[in-house]
């Protein structure tokens, strides 16, 4: 079998898409916090933020793995062998000679989508979370439920070249997820919806002024976006 070399036309462009798709976190901050009030706007950057923090270190310990670990057989979660991300210094996405990129180069980049997703959520509990919750909540909705469905819509065996040798369940069904419509916004708005529903309206919803309050934020936000 021949040696499959690294395209570096490909790498190129995964990595300016894993530079543009985390800029959209600090944009969702812009836009977040440019929709509450006052007394709300750091909190609410923040939460958007410290997942980039929480979730990266999660992603290089066991959240790759879990996703996209290539020894299960499981179309459930991944398997074991990329914790910590070791073994895929010199790995590439060969499987077939399709696809032929660094091993990390993808996994930085669907950490962008690991980054992003928990962020979205925020935006449904504006003015109803504190920060240090909010943390923890991350780090545990992470861990139960984004980086199994990743697995789920993202792993494709073999047939397209990725590193992963099992097929995720979503996946084997044929799904096929543009843009992280199932992953990303299907899983992050049922879970907005479950927090709104459990943490209830704002104190004061209907008899205090709720404005935004700076539209130039939400814009500049919403053009990072």
């Amino acid at each position: 079998m021949e040696d499959v070399v690294l395209n570096g036309g490909d790498t190129a462009w995964m990595l300016a898409s894993t530079a543009l798709v985390l800029l959209m976190t600090p944009g969702l901050a812009f836009f977040y916090g440019g929709m509450v009030r006052t007394k709300s706007v750091l909190n609410m950057m923040m939460m958007s933020m410290v997942t980039m923090g929480i979730v990266s270190v999660l992603w290089v310990i066991y959240g790759f793995e879990l996703a996209f670990g290539h020894s299960s057989d499981s179309p459930w979660f991944g398997g074991i062998g990329f914790s910590g991300f070791g073994g895929m210094v010199n790995e590439l996405t060969n499987n077939g000679g399709v696809y032929p990129i660094p091993v990390l180069v993808f996994a930085a980049f669907q950490l962008m989508f690991a980054i992003i997703t928990p962020a979205l959520i925020s935006g449904a509990i504006a003015d109803r979370a504190k920060f240090s919750a909010w943390a923890i909540f991350v780090a545990i909705w992470s861990t139960v439920v984004y980086f199994p469905v990743a697995h789920w819509v993202f792993a494709f065996g073999n047939k397209v070249g990725d590193v992963v040798t099992s097929t995720g369940y979503l996946a084997g069904k044929g799904v096929q997820d543009f843009a992280g419509g199932t992953a990303v916004h299907i899983n992050a708005g049922a879970a907005g919806l479950a927090l709104a529903i459990v943490l209830g309206k704002r104190i004061g919803w209907r008899k205090e002024s709720m404005r935004p309050h700076s539209l130039p934020l939400v814009m500049l936000g919403a053009g990072l976006l």
